[in-house]
C-alpha cells in the first residue's frame, strides 16, 4: 500500500483542501497520514523519511511571494527525497500554485482547486503523473462508474430547438466537465419520424429538443462531447423503427445504454404509433438487441406510472416487471431507474420506502450474468417554478437519493418547470448536485432504517406480490411466463390490474383506480376516500 504524507506548510493554518486530499487518497486505496496545520518543513520530512512515503502533500494558501520563499527552501531541504523518486504534490491558491510552477519539475502536480474529484482521483491512481490533459475517461458505462468510485456519474438532458445551439451547449457543457452522462433530448420528428421525412411537421421542428434529421446531424452533437472530460452520450430509443435508430445510435453516438419503456410510447400515452400489445413487442425486442450487443439498458417505466398518479404498489410491480424483461431478454447490465419525487407530493421517508421495496424485489434476478446498477433521478413533475426553491428542491432530492448509493444521479435541472435547461443551467445543475453528493458521502446518516421507512418497504412488498399473483392469474393456459407475455402484459393493462387515474378515457386502460396521498405515501383509495388492499382491489383475480 502506497503511503502519503500531507499538511499545511509553514505559518498556514488551512488544511480543509489537506483534509478533503486524503478522504479522496484513501478511496484510491492509500494509507494517509495527515500532519495538520503550520507544519514546519523538518517536520514534512522526517515523518516522510520515517514513514517511507510515496507521495508528499503541502498546502500553502497565504501571501504568494512569502509562499514563494518558503517552497524554495522546502524543495531545497527535500532535494534527496526527490532524487529517491518521491513525489511530491501541491495544493493553494491560484496565485500561490503559479509561485510553485515556477520550481520546475519538482512538484508532480499542482492543484489550485479548479481540478475535479474525478482528476485528483485518476491522479491518485496513478492514470496522469504530468497533466490532467492525459486522463483517459472511460467510454463505456459501466467501465466510467467503477472508475469514478465512489462519486456516481451524473447525467442531465440537454437539446435545444437548433442544432447550432445544441452543438454550442454540448460543447460547453463538455469543457466545463459538469456531466458523465449528456442525454441528448430530441424532438417528436427525430423519435417518431426519423426514416420518414414525408410524415414530419416542419411546423413542430424543435418541439421538445433538438431537431436531428441525419445521422451526421448525431455525429456533429457527438463530436461536439469530445472536449473537457469527454462524456458519454445517449438519447431516446424511438417510437417506431427501434432497431434502425440502435444501429445508428451504436455508430454514430457510441450510444452509452438504452432506453426503453414497457409499456409506454404507444398510442397508449400519444407518443407513438403503435399499440399496446405491440410495442411491448418491439420495445423486448430492443431490449434483446442490446443484450447480444453488451450495452447496458435501462427501462425508463416505473414513473410513467408515477407521474399518472398511480399507487405506490403500481410503480413498484412496474419495475419489478421492468427488471424481469430485461433478464429474460438478455441484458447483462440493467440500470434500474428511481424517479423520486413522483407523484410530486410524496414524503421523503415514503418515496424512500418505495425505491427500497423495488430493489429488495429486484435484487434476487442478480446473478453473474444480469447486473443491476442503480440510476436515481428527481421528479420531472416535482419543481416549484421560483428559482430558489428550485434549486433547494434539487439540492435536497439528490442528497435523499443518496441513501441508496446510486450508481448514476440524473439530474432533472432546476428550470424544469419553467424553461427546456441551457449549457449554463447545466452546469449549475450539476454544481449544485455535486456539493450534495459530496455532502453525502462525508458522512449521511443511514435514513434506510428508519422504522416508518422498513414498515412501508414491507408493505408494498407484500402487496406488489398480491398484484404480480393478479397478473399470473389472468394468462391464458399456453403462455409459458406471463411477466413476459405481451397478451397478457396487454390484458393486465386493459383489466385494470395496473391502472393509474390520468388513464381514463383511454382506449387501452380503463382509468378507473382512484388514488390519494395519505400520509406522504400514494395509495389506492375507494369512493370514500379510505385506502384498500390489492386484496380488495382485485379480489376478482386472487380467485
Amino acid at each position: 500500500m502506497k503511503t502519503v504524507v500531507a499538511g499545511a506548510l509553514g505559518e498556514c493554518v488551512h488544511v480543509a483542501g489537506v483534509s478533503n486530499f486524503l478522504r479522496l487518497a484513501e478511496s484510491a486505496g492509500w494509507r494517509t497520514i495527515f500532519l495538520g496545520p503550520a507544519v514546519p518543513i523538518e517536520t514534512f520530512l522526517d515523518v516522510a523519511r520515517r514513514e517511507n512515503a510515496d507521495l508528499v502533500g503541502i498546502s500553502y494558501r497565504l501571501t504568494p511571494e512569502t509562499g514563494e520563499r518558503l517552497l524554495a527552501e522546502f524543495a531545497e531541504a527535500a532535494a534527496d527525497l526527490h532524487e529517491k523518486g518521491v513525489r511530491f504534490a501541491f495544493g493553494g491558491t491560484p496565485p500561490v500554485s503559479r509561485k510553485a510552477e515556477a520550481l520546475e519539475g519538482f512538484f508532480d502536480q499542482i492543484f489550485d482547486g479548479s481540478q475535479s474529484r474525478e482528476e485528483i482521483l485518476a491522479y491518485l491512481r496513478g492514470e496522469s503523473l504530468e497533466s490532467y490533459g492525459k486522463i483517459t475517461y472511460p467510454q463505456n458505462t459501466i467501465e466510467r462508474i467503477r472508475w469514478k468510485q465512489p462519486y456516481p456519474l451524473l447525467r442531465h438532458h440537454f437539446g435545444l430547438p437548433t442544432m447550432t445551439a445544441s452543438i454550442e451547449g454540448i460543447r460547453e457543457i463538455s469543457e466545463a466537465k459538469a456531466l458523465d452522462v449528456i442525454s441528448l433530448g430530441t424532438d417528436q420528428d427525430s423519435q417518431e419520424n426519423f426514416f420518414h421525412p414525408e410524415r414530419q411537421n416542419p411546423r413542430t421542428t424543435g418541439a421538445g429538443g433538438v431537431p436531428v434529421r441525419s445521422a451526421e446531424d448525431y455525429r456533429q452533437l457527438y463530436q461536439a462531447s469530445r472536449a473537457g472530460n469527454y462524456p458519454l452520450m445517449r438519447t431516446y430509443s424511438g417510437t417506431d423503427d427501434f432497431i434502425r435508430l440502435a444501429e445508428m445510435y451504436v455508430e454514430t453516438i457510441n450510444i452509452a445504454w438504452c432506453a426503453i419503456p414497457l409499456f409506454w410510447f404507444n398510442l397508449m400515452d400519444g407518443r407513438g404509433p403503435l399499440t399496446l400489445e405491440e410495442s411491448i413487442r418491439e420495445h423486448q425486442n430492443v431490449m434483446s438487441w442490446y443484450g447480444e450487443r453488451g450495452i447496458p439498458v435501462e427501462l425508463n417505466e416505473p414513473h410513467h406510472w408515477g407521474m399518472r398518479d398511480a399507487p405506490d404498489v403500481i410503480y413498484v410491480t412496474s419495475a419489478y416487471l421492468s427488471a424481469f424483461n430485461a433478464k429474460a431478454f438478455g441484458v447483462k447490465d440493467y440500470i434500474a431507474q428511481l424517479m423520486f419525487n413522483s407523484p410530486p407530493n410524496l414524503s421523503d421517508a415514503m418515496d424512500l420506502a418505495k425505491m427500497l421495496a423495488i430493489l429488495e424485489m429486484i435484487a434476487p434476478l442478480e446473478d453473474e450474468n444480469f447486473h443491476i446498477w442503480r440510476q436515481t433521478r428527481t421528479g420531472l413533475l416535482s419543481y416549484p417554478l421560483e428559482d430558489n426553491a428550485a434549486r433547494a428542491h434539487l439540492a435536497t432530492s439528490i442528497y435523499l437519493q443518496m441513501a441508496l448509493h446510486p450508481h448514476i444521479v440524473h439530474i432533472v435541472g432546476h428550470t424544469e418547470a419553467d424553461h427546456a435547461a441551457t449549457a449554463a443551467d447545466v452546469i449549475a445543475a450539476s454544481l449544485a448536485a455535486r456539493r450534495s453528493i459530496e455532502n453525502a458521502l462525508a458522512g449521511q446518516p443511514d435514513m434506510t432504517v428508519d422504522p416508518k421507512v422498513q414498515a412501508r418497504k414491507k408493505h408494498l412488498i407484500e402487496q406488489a406480490q398480491i398484484t404480480l399473483q393478479a397478473i399470473k392469474n389472468i394468462t391464458l393456459e399456453s403462455t409459458n411466463d406471463p411477466f413476459t407475455d405481451p397478451v397478457t402484459l396487454n390484458r393486465a393493462v386493459k383489466l385494470g390490474i395496473l391502472d393509474a387515474p390520468q388513464l381514463k378515457n383511454n382506449p387501452f386502460a380503463p382509468g378507473k383506480i382512484n388514488t390519494r396521498v395519505l400520509d406522504g405515501a400514494s395509495e389506492a383509495v375507494d369512493i370514500n376516500g379510505d385506502p384498500i388492499s390489492e386484496q380488495v382491489r382485485l379480489k376478482e383475480y386472487l380467485n
